[in-house]
């Protein structure tokens, strides 16, 4: 692969500053970042770094800068979207190496970390103070607090606890040009403008987080699971709305379909319901009292929803068993197919039922299983598309594109969690308008006017649309001054 013209300085100049082992150009080392976990897409970068240090990633931003080459800064590589596959042009920034939690203070109940740090390590860091990091996505084994950032991540527990931005305090961050900025602080009472809000779900198009402080909430007094099998998804979704319209407010409620279970069945070896053609989970936290004043009122409602069985954790071990297959679903249908695309739309609760039902009809129709797994709470799915080998990819994306478009007919969204990345940025058109998108794109470019930091995400074609001439520029509007 032949150098671009405008890389070469860049690569000389890196190779002053980094050894071989962290400065990665063989063909070898280069492949395991052509993807992350949408593997349907590819690219190879000129090349790798691998830095150690916030200050080793500041002068790599800005060597980008001054080049005018692309960077996509890369945590553990398990976005679902595109979203952290490389620009053939430009270089991958490793993350992983800035992996130490800088500090925990229980009493005002913060984490400072790195964005290298695993998702589950500040949980267990924190577990010592009786404390807990809430946002939990399904790779939160393996996936990085840079990413969870970049993409606003969620999981299974955003139900009672939001997304990323929920929980991020303060942010420390190198922005596409090579400034470095502090936006937020230690506490839930910022003054001004949500300058951090803003940042999270960025799509890596305005820089990289260089540190991270974290809100930890208490370590819940009691959970209660209930596991229910029903016969057909249909039922499964009805008894999601059926528990939301209660008023009830699970921390967490997911559905699970027939080839979710018999996938996570056989890599993990849980057993579900045999009959069933969906399951749903439903945890109830909180106080002790409180929590088993719920139950009762839940046991009751799951009874009336035609459930063909009901199964209550008894302890804490069978809690993390219901749990275990739920958290390894998308890895285990890598049993069912070798490929498949992943989408994460999201629904209105109201309609989920019938949502489900024409994505089953979807699925016959184009001859391709849809294996579902999702967020069932707050109405955000993550069909999986099983096309099995590259000869179907374009009928799996057709696919795709018919789900998402039914979500956004419903009044919902193209994306949950999961981001716009590559995959769905021919879809951003369908929920805004010109001038939507001029300002986003206004934004990025105040941000980054090279558009370097993750060139050819998010927007359609790739490329950031130039504004309308008419009227005030959206960034006055806004009160956010441009900086080109």
């Amino acid at each position: 692969m032949a150098t671009p013209p405008r890389t070469q300085p860049l690569l000389e100049a890196l190779e002053t500053h980094f050894p071989p082992a962290r400065l990665l150009r063989a063909p070898a080392q280069l492949v395991p970042y052509e993807s992350d976990g949408l593997t349907a897409f590819r690219a190879r970068p000129q090349a790798v770094v691998l830095p150690e240090t916030r200050e080793e990633v500041i002068e790599i931003v800005r060597l980008c800068h001054r080049f005018a080459v692309p960077f996509v800064a890369r945590g553990s590589g398990t976005s679902l979207s595109g979203g952290s596959m490389p620009i053939e042009e430009g270089i991958v920034i490793g993350l992983n190496r800035l992996d130490r939690i800088l500090s925990i203070d229980p009493i005002d109940r913060v984490a400072v970390v790195e964005p290298g740090v695993i998702n589950l390590d500040v949980s267990e860091a924190a577990a010592v103070h009786g404390l807990t990091y809430a946002p939990d996505p399904s790779s939160q084994q393996v996936c990085t607090i840079g990413g969870n950032v970049a993409f606003n991540s969620g999981g299974a527990h955003c139900l009672k606890y939001g997304m990323t931005a929920n929980h991020v305090l303060g942010l420390e961050a190198v922005l596409a040009d090579g400034e470095v900025v502090r936006l937020g602080g230690n506490s839930l009472e910022a003054a001004g403008p949500d300058l951090v809000g803003f940042f999270c779900g960025h799509d890596g198009l305005f820089g990289i987080v260089l540190e991270i402080t974290l809100r930890l909430i208490p370590t819940p007094e009691h959970q209660q699971t209930v596991l229910a099998a029903y016969r057909s998804l249909e039922a499964a979704g009805h008894a999601v709305a059926t528990v939301v319209g209660s008023g009830l407010l699970p921390a967490a409620l997911e559905i699970m379909d027939r080839h979710i279970l018999r996938a996570a069945e056989a890599a993990v070896g849980v057993r579900y319901p045999p009959e069933a053609a969906a399951v749903l989970i439903v945890e109830l936290d909180g106080e002790h009292d409180a929590v088993e004043a719920d139950f009762a009122r839940l046991e009751s409602l799951m009874q009336k929803t035609g459930a063909s069985s009901l199964r209550v954790a008894r302890d804490a071990d069978e809690r993390a068993q219901f749990w275990k297959g739920r958290k390894s679903a998308f890895s285990a249908v890598g049993r069912l197919s070798p490929q498949y695309l992943v989408q994460d739309g999201v629904v209105p609760r109201t309609r989920l039922a019938e949502t489900l039902v024409a994505i089953e009809a979807l699925s016959e129709h184009y001859d391709i299983p849809v294996a579902n797994v999702f967020h069932a709470g707050d109405g955000n799915l993550h069909p999986l598309i099983l096309f099995g080998d590259d000869d179907r990819l374009a009928e799996a994306e057709a696919l795709a594109a018919e789900i998402l478009a039914l979500c956004v007919r419903l009044g919902g969204s193209i994306t949950g969690e999961h981001g716009v990345g590559m995959e769905k940025r021919a879809h951003l058109p369908d929920m805004f308008g010109p001038e939507d998108l001029a300002m986003m794109a206004a934004l990025r470019r105040a941000l980054d006017p090279l558009e370097i930091a993750n060139r050819g995400k998010m927007f359609p074609g790739g490329e950031a649309p130039a504004l309308s001439s008419r009227g005030p520029h959206p960034l006055e509007i806004a009160g956010i001054a441009s900086r080109e």
